[in-house]
């Protein structure tokens, strides 16, 4: 492997660890205060890292270029399976939990979590295939946004308008990084507020999340709790935290303290340093991935490997973000450490990915690799 590499891989360690320590001190009263033993959620957790570490080995070995010709095969298997969450007649097989249908099998399976991978490997693959006419709205921009547009619709149907915008933006950091017109996005985006609007409308959460976050005193008190319990976590940390396992938030004041507000429960007990650090680890990860995906040697590699970085790294200050009150609620997980197995399953296997990009080197010609001669010259 590269020096990239075998860092980007010792990051990801160190936040796995990390992350399962983390989820424990966040998940053992909630999980006795269920009925459950208290490492209930800590050991289904690890066989997801376990899983993880497979599909992670399995990912590295894998040559990477290898997705380009699974790019159609793995967005028609994102979209049959965002599908299933939004058909009325498939309840059974995707529940309603919290008032939206995300997940398949109780919550075992969360599609939008393969949809994220499906959206950077099949836009690369667009990007490669388009070349020059990328630059182009009507042969570029458009189709890219047809299909894409179709996994955001059938996720603001589940509803979860965050991960409809997400796919959006995900796609159009890829193209972007492809040689696509700034301008167009723009456009694009200025046409599409009014429609964002009106979602936002009809989804009458989402506006008591935008007016809680502008003003937690004043918004709607069930909307505003969270966040005004996570700025409250994270405000009595202070500098280095109460202590691991000393948190107060997890005894049932937090909803979701192992989850989407595992931040919360960090800041906590870890204090400003544990937000600093998670901050400065994250951010070396992207930066790893992104001299991966500077020195890719295929411009479809260097493309999977920026969406790839960007979906990670995102996702994680998004979360970061949002627990100190900088962001409107999300529902985000922080990768490698929240609970959740698909989004775990996706950090691994993307770390994989942008590990097999980062390990390959030009091979010799057959005929030069027996002749040291022939190969220096």
């Amino acid at each position: 492997m590269s020096g990239e590499a075998r860092w980007l891989v010792a990051v990801t360690a160190i936040l796995l660890v990390f992350g399962l320590a983390a989820l424990y001190s966040a998940s053992a009263i909630v999980a006795m205060q269920e009925g459950r033993d208290s490492s209930y959620y800590l050991v289904r957790q690890a066989l997801g890292a376990l899983a993880g570490i497979v599909v992670f080995a399995i990912a590295a070995k894998l040559d990477a270029e290898t997705w380009r010709d699974w790019a159609w095969p793995l967005m028609g298997i994102a979209l049959a399976l965002m599908l299933v969450t939004v058909l009325p007649f498939t309840e059974s097989l995707a529940p309603r939990i919290h008032g939206s249908r995300r997940f398949l099998r109780g919550s075992s399976l969360q599609p939008s979590e393969l949809a994220k991978l499906a959206v950077v490997v099949w836009t690369a693959m667009l990007v490669i295939r388009k070349g020059d006419a990328m630059r182009r709205l009507t042969k570029g921009v458009l189709p890219a946004l047809t299909v894409v547009g179709s996994v955001a619709v059938l996720a603001a149907l589940e509803p979860d308008l965050s991960a409809a915008v997400y796919f959006l933006l995900l796609m159009g950091v890829v193209m972007f990084a492809g040689g696509a017109r700034i301008g167009h996005f723009v456009a694009l985006g200025i046409i599409g507020t009014p429609l964002l609007w009106r979602e936002m409308e009809r989804l009458q959460y989402v506006l008591l999340r935008m007016v809680s976050f502008l003003d937690p005193g004043k918004g709607n008190a069930e909307v505003s709790y969270q966040l005004q319990q996570s700025l409250i976590a994270v405000g009595s940390g202070r500098l280095l935290g109460r202590g691991f396992g000393q948190g107060h938030q997890q005894y049932g004041f937090l909803p979701f303290p192992f989850s989407d507000f595992i931040g919360s429960n960090i800041g906590e007990e870890w204090g400003f340093a544990g937000i600093a650090a998670l901050v400065i680890a994250f951010a070396i990860w992207g930066a790893l991935g992104m001299r991966i995906a500077r020195r890719a040697r295929t411009p479809f590699l260097r493309l999977v490997a920026v969406g790839l970085t960007f979906t990670v790294v995102s996702t994680a200050f998004i979360h970061i973000g949002v627990v100190i009150g900088l962001l409107p609620t999300t529902g985000l997980t922080l990768p490698f450490v929240s609970y959740g197995r698909s989004n775990l399953l996706l950090s691994m296997l993307s770390t994989g990915i942008l590990v097999n990009i980062g390990s390959e080197r030009e091979r010799l010609a057959p005929h030069a690799a027996t002749d040291p001669l022939g190969a220096i010259a």
